[in-house]
């Protein structure tokens, strides 16, 4: 579990942002302790006024408010009950049992959480002292509640190089999740932790989790305007329900956003290349992998999916290497000569063999995806991510200021300043 304490003086900018995502269908209030009604018959003015109430007793006060976000790990599936006594064990331990404080459980997150709004101020008016709050009570609260209630360690996983068991994510499927929830986790958690350099790698990773980047077509206004859209896809890579805009996901990760992330990627992928070379090599030269089939076969149990880009004539025209293990992409052509489609084929003693598509495929003049030919299930694809989950990678995205880390451009800056310092001293 992992605790993250804010305080300030809003009390109402602290309650509107949980009910706004209440509005939205990704929160809801599952307990209210020391208000007089119970959580569900409350309205937001009485939500409201509780607090206010107790706040106007110390005016002097600068800072009034405490909104704590309590973060699990993906694997654990915690009831409201659950979270409810989590919840009442962490405020009696930080000193905040005896306050009135509302409990949320969110959903827009890849990882379970909650959020919890109180105040500091007491009813004979006297304010809490909260300083190192979350250095002393509050790490010493999570780490016996992580004992009492058989959480999973932050601590472990931190410090730690025990590999978790993966947790299993189940592909975004129109119908069966809400669909900007699902886009919004597999986006982040992807561009957080993979390194691609165009759009179309990027929707090489996306397309294993039923997700894609969409500009609209050339003539289009969107594409005029530089806009994007994350939309889920089925087995067919036809776009389904409805899209959502890359401005209304958290941390924005628009086109804008892309192509500076694009530059940083390019620096950053480049010691995974001759690994990757190596790992290809390694799998071509096992006579066992003679045609594509069994080349994607084999190398899938690397960690690495393998996608051939064929047109409507069936002719293959391009290669792409997504890397699972270490989290790169490379096309073909990136990684040499060698690489390329049509030398792998070579390779493979396979002359530009073409693909008996079925009638009931969509082609529309674009790229078919021969790895679905496989026998092995796509499903099976989190089991080879570098033998971690997607999701246990994600971090606090409840609190971040968008994506982690500095941005791109100032992560290329930092990087130049370094190249520049490795010069010879005058």
């Amino acid at each position: 579990m992992v605790a993250k304490v804010i305080s300030g003086k809003d009390i109402k900018g602290a309650i509107n942002y949980n009910e706004h995502k209440v509005d939205q269908g990704s929160a809801k209030c599952i307990y209210a302790s020391g208000f007089l009604r119970s959580v569900d018959a409350l309205s937001f003015r009485e939500k409201l006024l509780r607090f206010t109430t107790l706040n106007e007793r110390n005016l002097r006060a600068k800072t009034n408010t405490i909104h704590v976000s309590l973060n699990f790990d993906p694997s654990e599936k915690l009831s409201a009950e659950e979270l409810n006594k989590i919840a009442s064990a962490y405020m009696d331990r930080i000193g905040f049992g005896a306050q009135p404080y509302l409990v949320y459980e969110h959903h827009d997150a890849a990882h379970p959480h909650i959020h919890i709004v109180s105040t500091l101020i007491q009813e004979t008016g006297k304010r809490i002292p909260i300083h190192n709050l979350g250095r002393n009570e509050s790490e010493t609260a999570r780490k016996e509640i992580e004992v009492e209630f058989g959480l999973v360690r932050a601590s472990s996983k931190q410090k730690s190089n025990t590999i978790l068991q993966p947790v299993d994510i189940q592909n975004a499927i129109y119908g069966k999740s809400l669909t900007k929830q699902s886009i919004s986790n597999i986006v982040r958690s992807v561009i957080q932790h993979y390194k691609f350099t165009s759009l179309p790698e990027l929707n090489a990773i996306l397309q294993q989790y039923n997700v894609t980047a969409d500009r609209g077509s050339d003539q289009s206004r969107m594409f005029a305007q530089g806009g994007l859209v994350y939309s889920l896809v089925d087995a067919n890579g036809k776009r389904i329900g409805i899209p959502v805009k890359a401005s209304s996901i958290y941390g924005k990760p628009t086109l804008k956003f892309l192509e500076k992330q694009f530059r940083l990627n390019e620096v950053l992928r480049q010691p995974f290349k001759d690994p990757l070379k190596l790992k290809i090599d390694q799998i071509i030269s096992n006579t066992k992998n003679r045609n594509r089939f069994q080349f994607i076969d084999s190398i899938r149990k690397e960690g690495v999916e393998v996608k051939f880009r064929i047109n409507a004539e069936g002719r293959t025209y391009g290669i792409t290497f997504i890397d699972n293990h270490t989290k790169v992409v490379f096309n073909g052509s990136a990684l040499g000569k060698a690489y390329s489609a049509n030398a792998i084929l070579e390779r493979l003693a396979v002359n530009n063999d073409k693909v008996n598509v079925n009638k009931s495929d969509p082609v529309e003049g674009k790229s078919i995806d021969t790895s679905s030919i496989s026998t092995t299930p796509k499903d099976d694809l989190n089991k080879y991510l570098n033998g971690t989950p997607l999701t246990e990678v994600v971090v606090d995205l409840v609190t971040a200021d968008g994506f982690a880390g500095a941005s791109p451009e100032a992560l290329l800056k930092l990087n130049k300043r370094k190249k520049r310092r490795k010069g010879p001293k005058r």
